[in-house]
């Protein structure tokens, strides 16, 4: 009988240590050395609390490359020109005069967004994870930065629950993002729209919309929780940084452009100011032998952040 009872409790104390959350920091190869002991620091800091941990990122230029075009525009105007481009029907027409208006009008407004959503309403929300998932195999595979790789899994692995937060078209980049990165498709927020009878996605906007100040908006609305963790890459993200209430990270800075809301500083300048940001770099540079339908149809090409050599850290 005793024997029996010391069993059961060796058995018992076998699952309880199996289970039991263990908690190590793994340094990111291409951070520097500052960077991984202040990450460290804080995920160790983050080990008794009880609360939510949630740690929200943005998506293109701070998880994966954007040099030369997005993903989402070369998505659509891929999809366009292989659907839709020289054909007389009226869907075709209505479609490729949405494409005129993209590329022609303001790319960081909410009418750029909502003629996102028109351009891809009437297909089902499937056909559309597929438009983006396609797109990211065929010229985006190898544009992951495999050091934010590494930081969301240091974050899982202290218990966070890790967020995606774009201004491109939610359905386009769920597919891929969780994928690659891990994560459920419903912790990959972007811009929504609704999806109506048939799974068939409407032209509607679902509100708040991700973009600049909305996202943070979106976290308040959707996530529902104060992040302890923010990343981010551009001025769009400043708002959303700023719900932080522990660590933010700042990928590739731009320090040529002054912005009003950053009080006349550029991006790179107002995140230096703040001690609880820390700015690294990934390297984005265009994949060789890659063409774009977006270079053809005359958009400007997003700017080139080869990683500075001198903080290529070798672990």
């Amino acid at each position: 009988m005793k024997k029996s009872f010391y069993l059961i409790i060796a058995a018992m104390l076998g699952i309880f240590s199996a289970t039991a959350q263990t908690y190590e920091f793994k340094p990111i190869k291409g951070f520097k050395d500052a960077t991984n002991e202040q990450l460290e620091a804080f995920l160790e800091s983050t080990v008794p609390m009880k609360t939510r941990k949630v740690a929200v990122f943005d998506c293109d230029g701070t998880l994966f490359g954007q040099a030369p075009y997005y993903l989402a525009d070369e998505a659509l105007y891929d999809f366009a020109k292989r659907n839709y481009e020289g054909k007389t029907d009226s869907l075709s027409v209505a479609k490729m005069k949405i494409v005129d208006e993209l590329l022609h009008g303001d790319n960081v407004g909410v009418d750029f967004v909502q003629n996102r959503v028109r351009f891809l309403s009437g297909l089902t929300a499937d056909q559309i994870q597929a438009i983006g998932n396609d797109m990211f195999h065929e010229k985006y595979q190898n544009k992951m930065y495999p050091e934010m790789k590494s930081l969301i899994a240091n974050l899982e692995n202290y218990g966070f629950e890790v967020w995606i937060l774009s201004a491109s078209p939610e359905l386009l980049y769920q597919r891929f993002c969780a994928e690659q990165l891990g994560l459920p498709e419903d912790r990959i927020i972007g811009v929504k729209s609704r999806v109506g009878e048939g799974n068939i996605v409407t032209d509607e906007l679902v509100y708040p919309v991700s973009q600049d100040e909305g996202k943070a908006d979106v976290v308040r609305t959707f996530i529902k929780a104060d992040p302890l963790f923010v990343g981010g890459n551009s001025r769009g993200d400043l708002e959303m940084m700023n719900t932080s209430v522990g660590l933010k990270i700042m990928i590739n800075p731009d320090d040529k452009k002054p912005e009003k809301v950053a009080g006349g500083k550029t991006i790179k300048q107002y995140w230096e100011s703040d001690p609880r940001c820390i700015i690294e770099y990934c390297n984005d540079v265009p994949t060789e032998g890659i063409t774009y339908v977006t270079q053809e149809w005359g958009v400007k090409n997003n700017a080139t952040n080869a990683k500075p050599s001198e903080v290529v850290i070798n672990y």
